[in-house]
C-alpha cells in the first residue's frame, strides 16, 4: 500500500473565520458531494482521473480507510470501496468499468512509473 496521503491545511481563506466544527461539517458535505459526482459519473474511468488528476475512487477508498483507522476503526479495503462506489466494487466493475486504451495505459505508465 502507498504512504499515506497527508492532509492539506484547510484552515486558510474563508475557512479561518470558522471554527472546527463548523468547517469540519462543510468539508465533509463537499466530499458527499463529490463522492455523488464520481458515482454519477461513471464515464469517467478510474484511469482517466488517474491521468488527469492522479487520483482515483480507488485512492479515495483507501484515503476513507486511513482516515477510519486513524479514529480506531478497522474497515477492510472492500467495505471501503464500497462507501465511495456505492455498490461492492466487482459490481461496479461489471456494470461500469471498460478496457482501458493502449493510449490510456502509455499515459498511465508515464506519469505513475512503477505503479
Amino acid at each position: 500500500m502507498p504512504a499515506p496521503q497527508p492532509e492539506a491545511d484547510l484552515s486558510g481563506g474563508a475557512a479561518a473565520a470558522l471554527d472546527a466544527a463548523t468547517r469540519e461539517r462543510i468539508e465533509a458535505a463537499a466530499f458527499r458531494k463529490l463522492i455523488a459526482h464520481l458515482r454519477d459519473g461513471t464515464d469517467a474511468q478510474n484511469i482517466d482521473l488517474m491521468n488527469l488528476a492522479g487520483f482515483c475512487r480507488n485512492c479515495l477508498s483507501r484515503w476513507w480507510q486511513e482516515a477510519a483507522a486513524e479514529a480506531g476503526h478497522a474497515v477492510g479495503t472492500p467495505e471501503a470501496r464500497e462507501v465511495i462506489y456505492g455498490m461492492p466494487y466487482k459490481d461496479w466493475q461489471a456494470k461500469h468499468q471498460t478496457e482501458a486504451s493502449a493510449e490510456q495505459k502509455a499515459a498511465f505508465a508515464a506519469r505513475n512509473p512503477g505503479h
